[in-house]
């Protein structure tokens, strides 16, 4: 396997990072992960979009689209495989052993691995942590991720797939890597960015092909809503057949599974929309 670290090509048994890389040290570091299909990146041009406006959220110089691009084509090429997770990781680079950055540049990393095709319908769990709407780090997708290592671990005690949160106010967020949706009286709504989730890709995608609409939505509303599904790059729509202990009959339902469908067809039709 082969993977690109700061300019170049590496073998992934001898790439290395600094022990003082501040991605490392501190979390100080961002990252987009994108769907390759049959050696083709899926909505590349929307990630890097977002790169770039996380690494201005944190203070970290524009990344170099133009290297970025040849990266993902180079380790794309160098790993052929028919479905894969492509990383795309950015951080200040070699710093201090505190919270400054040091003066040395940022570091690039993009790597590939394979992955399979997601069920379609999976279980969820709420936890008792909420997002914090008002943060610093709302909004960009960053390194600092033990959040959601943690949510994410409890979960899987609990024999879900994914852990949503509800904001400060109580209002349902999102996941620790995916977005929600919930269909009430036949009409599908998902948090809007200001209830601190992130600006998912698959999740913009989804909201312009399926008509969502971006609604303030209370935790509680996962105790009723007709349909619940998740979105994000790996998932593309899934459906949710169960909420901690609230089995959803017939999922994915009606409108769950033409959203899925909708998805599927025009993701097939442009792999960079």
């Amino acid at each position: 396997m082969k993977l690109w670290l700061d300019g170049g090509l590496q073998d992934t048994e001898s790439a290395r990072v600094s022990v003082f890389d501040h991605g490392l040290t501190v979390g100080d570091g961002i990252f987009e992960t994108v769907k390759t299909v049959d050696g083709r990146p899926f909505a590349l041009t929307r990630h890097l979009d977002r790169l770039t406006r996380s690494a201005r959220g944190l203070g970290l110089p524009d990344p170099d689209l133009d290297e970025v691009r040849r990266a993902c084509a180079a380790v794309i090429e160098a790993n052929p495989m028919p479905l894969g997770r492509l990383r795309i990781t950015y951080t200040g680079g070699h710093g201090p052993l505190g919270s400054d950055r040091g003066e040395h540049g940022t570091t690039l990393v993009v790597a590939l691995g394979d992955t399979g095709r997601r069920a379609d319908s999976t279980a969820v769990i709420t936890v008792p942590w909420t997002r914090n709407e008002h943060g610093a780090l709302t909004g960009l997708k960053t390194t600092s991720y033990a959040e959601n290592v943690v949510a994410l671990a409890r979960a899987r005690e609990q024999g879900a797939s994914e852990a949503l949160f509800a904001n400060t106010a109580g209002r349902l967020c999102e996941g620790t890597g995916s977005n929600v949706f919930v269909v009430l009286d036949g009409e599908i709504h998902t948090p809007p960015l200001a209830s601190g989730c992130l600006a998912g890709i698959t999740r913009a995608l989804t909201v312009e092909w399926t008509g969502a609409k971006e609604t303030d939505l209370p935790l509680d509303v996962l105790e009723r809503a007709e349909e619940i599904f998740l979105t994000s790059t790996l998932r593309d729509v899934q459906a949710v057949h169960r909420v901690d202990g609230r089995e959803l009959t017939g999922t994915p339902g009606p409108v769950t599974a033409k959203a899925m469908r909708v998805f599927d067809e025009r993701a097939g039709d442009d792999l960079d929309p």
